[in-house]
């Protein structure tokens, strides 16, 4: 997969089209992703030991990967992400842009 968590993401589609967060959770099995403050849900608790209130809890549900794109932290676009192999054997991730090529991020 080529999300992983805190990457920063743009979603793509969507009620939150075009909205920059950062990656909480991946579910690589599933193909989908926890984007903060995306695909907000409301799920109504009891009262337990770790919450004493109760009542109703908003949190992120996952999204499809092929929902978000991930922003390139030097020319601040979302890109594809390339893989390279270095000299030194090491494996990372790099922007896909023709003017950038940065390194995303290392020991994928």
């Amino acid at each position: 997969m080529h999300i992983v968590k805190n990457d920063t993401v743009k979603v793509l589609s969507g009620k939150y089209k075009g909205k920059v967060s950062k990656v909480l959770k991946v579910f690589p099995t599933e193909k989908k992703v926890i984007v903060e403050g995306v695909n907000i849900i409301k799920r109504h608790t009891r009262p337990s030991q770790q919450n004493q209130q109760g009542g109703i809890v908003e949190k992120e549900a996952p999204i499809t990967v092929s929902k978000v794109m991930v922003v390139c932290p030097k020319c601040d676009k979302p890109t594809r992400i390339g893989r390279r192999i270095l000299d030194d054997g090491s494996k990372v991730r790099v922007c896909k842009h023709s003017d950038c090529g940065e390194i995303i991020s290392v020991n994928i």
